[in-house]
């Protein structure tokens, strides 16, 4: 192994004392990262029976092995714990900066311990000075853009940041953790599972991460990394999903894929096609931008080739939000009966500034136009349910809870959840392999963590389906412990054995393609321990029963996997 790693540490933070340590990275951690770093820690430290939002959890925050190399597409974060919203372990990714600045500083990961004894939140500043808890009393109780301006007056506009809005301060189950962009906008979220309100509840508004004063980050073999990295830079450019259509399109180039399979979530997953989809889609968006001066191609962490973000800007050229993308314009959208870009836009800026996961909040207002609180396609009532939300209204704290606690409350029936956690936005019963994912995730409903519809599968049929979720549920792992975005999968889905060279090269390891399955795997069954341990078992690897007993009329299918082949989930 390199002696690189001599300066690599652990940074754990008592939030109660205001106290820090940094430990040295024990030997059988020093090949772990991102996802499957926060959850081996989270397995070890954290009793699966604790409350998620008492001092015996603890927040992990982990740039993936990869994060920080001269490389594209590398510089994903993960932020772990147990999640109020799932009550099991809970992993949330995004892109941006921080994990990039965060590998500068040689951190392999900060652990946040303990809980306040005040009940005030502060500002934790980590750079190569140190560690240190500055006030953070005029940022408290405001949106997330203006905390954003308020840290860059204060820090300057180099610094990398992670900051939580009203939702996190309330401890609502949806709070997010918004992450900067490498423009320095708040525009990067690790949305599902609750995060935010964990971070609050260690008392933090803020986390600024201070690289200045550091170099770029060693590699074990320069040469050989050279060699590694422009074979793997090929195969992005070759790639058209990599070098065309998620560049030009971005995530909405799902839209229209998903629609024509009947699985576009369409008013509350009553069916899975949408009569507006083509306004709402990537064509539609990239058009939009460019006749208003705006960004279809923006890249969300530095270095990256693929560039699947967006500036979406209004008629004056003015951007409204970074970025619309194919979840919110879903979940917003078809699942609520609404097709109007603009209006979207403005509703994912509210939801960013507010700190709430766009997935689950969408999917809570879809119950409750269902339950009739408000109609589909009800703009203006959707936007006075987010302001419910921010005020910290009783209602409003109702819909904070997410959509699983919003459809008991209401009574509904059709609540699109597994584990607590709305489904993201894709219909399961006639994209069935997503639909075994969100059963049998230890995540919950998501979809990144075993993404199934391009792996060339007949969606609506169940061959398959059981064997390309295990398979790519590994492949999630890997992508999320190295840092890497999803979307690279198109380019290098049969060359993992280019990703264990990349690891070698930063790291003077001798990993094969093997050795990151087996990696994978292993953290994938940490996982579902601690989630039995926790009191979900198998009987919370199911899809609501409704999906199971009414077919969905865009695609004439029910979710009619058997619950024994989904408890007989194999990883290879």
């Amino acid at each position: 192994m390199s002696n690189q790693k001599k300066d690599l540490r652990i940074l754990r933070i008592n939030t109660s004392q205001e106290t820090t340590s940094e430990e040295p990275v024990p030997t059988d951690l020093l090949l772990l990262g991102g996802r499957a770093f926060t959850s081996h820690w989270v397995s070890s430290h954290v009793d699966p029976g604790s409350e998620p939002l008492s001092k015996r959890n603890q927040l992990v925050i982990a740039p993936g092995l990869l994060a920080g190399i001269p490389a594209s597409s590398v510089h994903r974060l993960s932020v772990g714990a147990k999640s109020p919203l799932t009550n099991g372990i809970k992993e949330s990714n995004s892109g941006g900066n921080v994990a990039y600045k965060l590998a500068r500083l040689g951190i392999k990961a900060i652990i946040l311990e303990d809980s306040p004894k005040k009940n005030e939140l502060i500002i934790l500043r980590i750079g190569p000075g140190g560690v240190s808890f500055e006030p953070a009393a005029e940022i408290l109780e405001k949106g997330t853009e203006e905390t954003a301006a308020a840290i860059h007056a204060r820090y300057g506009p180099n610094i990398a940041f992670m900051v939580i809005g009203p939702a996190g301060e309330y401890r609502l189950s949806t709070a997010a953790i918004l992450n900067s962009d490498r423009d320095g906008f708040p525009a990067r979220i690790c949305g599902r599972g609750g995060m935010g309100a964990i971070m609050a509840s260690k008392g933090i508004k803020a986390i600024i991460i201070d690289d200045s004063e550091t170099k770029a980050v060693s590699l074990s073999d320069e040469t050989r990394f050279r060699k590694s990295s422009r074979r793997y830079h090929q195969y992005l450019k070759e790639t058209p999903q990599t070098s065309e259509t998620y560049t030009k399109y971005g995530t909405a180039a799902m839209v229209d894929v998903t629609n024509e399979l009947g699985g576009l979530p369409t008013r509350n997953f009553s069916c899975g096609h949408f009569e507006g989809a083509e306004k709402i889609n990537g064509r539609t968006i990239y058009q939009r931008i460019l006749e208003r001066g705006g960004d279809p191609s923006h890249a969300c962490m530095p270095g990256c080739l693929i560039r699947s973000s967006n500036i979406y800007v209004d008629q004056r050229g003015h951007p409204i939000v970074r970025s619309l993308e194919y979840e919110t314009l879903v979940m917003f959208g078809p699942n609520c009966g609404i097709d109007d870009l603009d209006e979207l836009a403005q509703i994912n800026r509210l939801c960013n500034d507010i700190g709430v996961d766009s997935i689950d909040t969408g999917g809570a207002i879809g119950i409750a136009m269902e339950a009739g609180l408000i109609s589909f396609g009800d703009i203006a009532g959707v936007k006075r349910l987010l302001e419910e939300i921010q005020q910290n209204t009783l209602l409003g704290r109702v819909l904070g809870q997410g959509g699983a606690i919003t459809g008991k409350i209401l009574g509904a029936r059709r609540i699109p959840a597994v584990k607590g956690q709305i489904m993201a936005a894709y219909e399961p019963r006639a994209i069935k392999g997503h639909g075994v994912t969100f059963a049998t995730s230890p995540m919950g409903a998501d979809h990144t963590a075993g993404f199934t519809i391009r792996e060339g599968l007949n969606s609506h049929k169940k061959e398959g389906q059981v064997e390309a979720s295990a398979r790519m549920q590994v492949n999630g792992m890997i992508y999320d412990s190295l840092g890497l975005c999803l979307f690279a999968h198109a380019a290098i889905r049969d060359h993992h054995d280019l990703l264990a060279e990349l690891v070698n090269c930063r790291w003077g390891s001798e990993l094969t393609s093997r050795d990151l399955r087996v990696m994978a795997i292993e953290a994938l069954e940490e996982e579902k321990e601690f989630n039995q341990k926790a009191r979900l078992g198998p009987s919370s690897d199911r899809l609501p029963e409704i999906f199971y007993e009414e077919a969905n009329p865009s695609s004439g299918t029910v979710f009619d996997i058997p619950p024994c082949e989904l408890d007989e989930i194999k990883y290879v």
